[in-house]
């Protein structure tokens, strides 16, 4: 059994992902110490696309994060529904051209990842993040009230022991920090959904800011919006894509897993015929280098998170269906309201119940109100009355059936342009950069 330096006054964070990544630069700002392990050996830039929602733009950019943000994102200025015959339903604006006073970004994963990790080991050092140690169990210290975490090293299979003031687990949807906090949980539940995920280097889609969504889910479905400002100002794209197809009942019983690999046989078939003027599908699906399986699945909500010294970010705590681009934007926000909360408590305990009861109910409903989307019922109604295409959707749809779209997108992530531009700032200290005060 391996040994270290007890770390009474660090917050040991399990999982070098979006989330626990912020969560160290976001305490490290707060005047915090911090120390990330992950069970990888080594933390590359893999995955597709993500939107990073204003909320958590501002967030990101009061972490100074702001011209590195730009410099390899595209902000989206439109998200649009259309049918599957590339019929405009509805659309609305995203970002500034909203309101917002941040954009919303939609940029690559990895990228963004990567961008996450250099800046922390630049801000608190190249050993602040442990990789090849996965997390397996914690013990509370009744003497000194801290955490004492067993760690397994990848390779040898070496126990490390680490002993820390907080614990947070930011482990994703099968978090063992969470499955430890709360043993005999069944696995992630599914919604019939199967998605397969791609990039395409290709000609810009529509005008290059617009994220498109086509068909309805009760069926099939796709998504497609651009991901590099490097592509972008060579005059091409990189283009994100998601299909979404619902599946027999029983069909599918293998555990989500983002690095499954599947192929263009597996996902082509249901979108063969799928040709526009302003795209093609299955030229897109095609051309990806690489096609990623994974069926849509989420957790019931939980009564609580953590006790004590430990608690849970991101989808270890709230894992949700990928609706309203709310993954990644969530977890940055948890990262920061978990700085704040630390900061300004009396001590670890408090911050940590504080941290839990600001979010846990707001994410737990967002969770809910992901399950239950009104906008894919009335995207459906289109799909029913109009299933050969249509002309004009008002001959479809009624104006308060399209107003629900735009109130159920609103809905699944709780802030609206008003209240997220007029809210103080979350960053605690006077040492932070003018940036940070927008």
């Amino acid at each position: 059994m391996e040994g270290t330096e007890p770390l009474h006054d660090t917050v040991l964070i399990a999982g070098a992902g979006i989330g626990g990544l912020t969560a160290a630069l976001s305490l490290h700002q707060a005047g915090l110490r911090a120390l990330v392990v992950d069970s990888a050996a080594e933390l590359r830039p893999i995955g597709v696309g993500i939107n990073l929602l204003p909320h958590a733009v501002r967030e990101l950019t009061e972490l100074g994060l702001g011209e590195e943000l730009a410099a390899i994102g595209i902000p989206t200025a439109e998200f649009v529904h259309f049918d599957r015959f590339g019929n405009r339903i509805w659309g609305e604006p995203r970002g500034r051209a909203l309101g917002y006073r941040w954009p919303q970004y939609s940029v690559h994963r990895g990228e963004l990842q990567m961008l996450l990790l250099d800046t922390v080991r630049a801000r608190l050092g190249d050993d602040a993040v442990l990789t090849g140690l996965a997390f397996e169990d914690f013990t509370d210290l009744e003497d000194s009230g801290d955490v004492q975490v067993r760690l397994r090293r990848r390779g040898s299979g070496e126990t490390v022991v680490m002993t820390a003031g907080a614990l947070v687990g930011a482990d994703g949807i099968d978090s063992t920090v969470r499955a430890r906090l709360h043993p005999g949980e069944s696995a992630p539940l599914w919604n019939g959904v199967l998605m397969w995920r791609g990039v395409a280097e290709t000609e810009p889609l529509l005008d290059g800011r617009t994220q498109a969504v086509l068909g309805s889910n009760t069926l099939a479905k796709f998504v497609a919006y651009p991901i590099s400002k490097r592509l972008e100002d060579q005059g091409r794209a990189l283009l994100n894509w998601v299909a979404e197809v619902r599946l027999p009942d029983g069909t599918r019983t293998e555990t989500a897993d983002w690095n499954r690999r599947s192929d263009t046989d597996a996902v082509l078939p249901h979108f063969a015929d799928w040709r526009f003027d302003w795209l093609d599908v299955p030229t897109l699906i095609r051309e990806s280098s690489e096609i990623l399986e994974y069926p849509m699945v989420d957790r019931d909500p939980l009564p609580s998170w953590g006790r004590g010294r430990v608690n849970l970010l991101g989808d270890a705590a709230h894992p949700m269906y990928p609706i309203g681009s709310n993954g990644g934007s969530q977890a940055i926000i948890d990262a920061r309201i978990l700085a704040y909360e630390l900061a300004t408590a009396d001590d670890l305990n408090k911050g940590l119940a504080g941290y839990e009861a600001a979010r846990r109910e707001t994410t737990n409903a967002i969770v809910l109100a992901c399950r239950d989307m009104p906008a894919d019922r009335v995207l459906h109604t289109v799909a029913e009355r109009a299933p050969n295409g249509f002309e004009r959707i008002e001959d479809i749809l009624s104006a308060d059936e399209l107003a629900t779209i735009s109130s159920s997108y609103l809905q699944t992530t709780g802030i609206d342009v008003e209240r997220l531009n007029s809210r103080p700032s979350w960053s605690t200290r006077s040492t932070t950069t003018p940036e940070n005060h927008p």
